[in-house]
C-alpha cells in the first residue's frame, strides 16, 4: 500500500465567497454608526432603547429583543473586537456551512445567548458576542468531527488554541467589575454546539 501525500489529508473547504459574513459586518457597522449619530443628536441611544436586551420589555412581549442586540454595540472597541472575531471565524465557517446555514448558525447562537441571559441575568445587554461565541463552539465541533482529516497533532493544537481564547474571554467575564454578559456568552456557546453537533 502507498500512503497518500500528507497535503492530501487536509480539509478542503468550498471556495465560495463569504458574502453573509461581509454583509453581517457591514450591517453591524452601519447600525453602530446610526447608534452614534442618533445619540449625538438626541442625547439617548434610541436604537438600544428600542432593540437592546431589556428584560422588563421582553416580558411584555417585545420578543425581537432576543435577536436585535447582536446588531448593537456600546463602544468602538466593543464592535471592533466582535467584528474582527466575526471576520476570522466567519470566513472559514461560511465556506464550510454555506451561506444559509452559516446565517442560521449566527442567528441561532445570538438568540440562544440572549435567551439564557434573559432567564438568568436581569441586567440589560447588547453586542454580537452571543453569536460570536456560537461560532467559536461550532468551529470546535467542526474540528472534532473532522479530526481524522486534520490529524491528531493539528486537531490537538487547534483545540488548545480555541480553548485558550474561550477561557480568556470567559474568565474576563467573571472578573470583578466586569460589564460582560457572561450568561449571554455561555448561551451562545451552547447554541453553536447544538447547531454544529446536529450537522448544521
Amino acid at each position: 500500500d502507498i500512503n497518500p501525500p500528507r497535503d492530501s489529508a487536509r480539509v478542503k473547504l468550498p471556495n465560495n465567497q463569504p458574502i453573509v459574513t461581509y454583509t453581517l459586518i457591514g450591517l453591524t457597522i452601519v447600525v453602530f454608526i446610526a447608534q452614534y449619530l442618533v445619540e449625538a443628536i438626541n442625547g439617548n441611544d434610541l436604537l438600544f432603547i428600542y432593540g437592546g436586551k431589556i428584560n422588563q420589555l421582553i416580558e411584555i412581549g417585545q420578543f425581537w429583543r432576543l435577536i436585535t442586540p447582536i446588531l448593537l454595540h456600546g463602544s468602538i472597541l466593543h464592535i471592533a473586537l466582535n467584528m474582527y472575531a466575526l471576520y476570522i471565524l466567519g470566513v472559514r465557517l461560511e465556506r464550510f456551512y454555506g451561506h444559509g446555514r452559516f446565517l442560521l448558525l449566527y442567528l441561532l447562537s445570538g438568540f440562544a445567548g440572549n435567551v439564557l441571559s434573559f432567564v438568568l441575568t436581569p441586567a440589560p445587554s447588547l453586542g454580537a458576542s452571543t453569536a460570536i461565541f456560537g461560532l467559536f463552539s461550532a468551529e470546535g465541533i467542526f474540528i472534532l468531527q473532522n479530526r481524522n482529516l486534520f490529524g491528531s497533532a493539528r486537531t490537538r493544537q487547534a483545540m488548545i488554541n480555541l480553548g485558550i481564547v474561550l477561557l480568556i474571554n470567559l474568565a474576563y467575564g467573571f472578573a470583578p467589575g466586569s460589564n460582560i454578559d457572561i450568561m449571554g456568552h455561555i448561551g451562545g456557546l451552547l447554541g453553536g454546539v447544538f447547531f454544529a453537533w446536529r450537522g448544521g
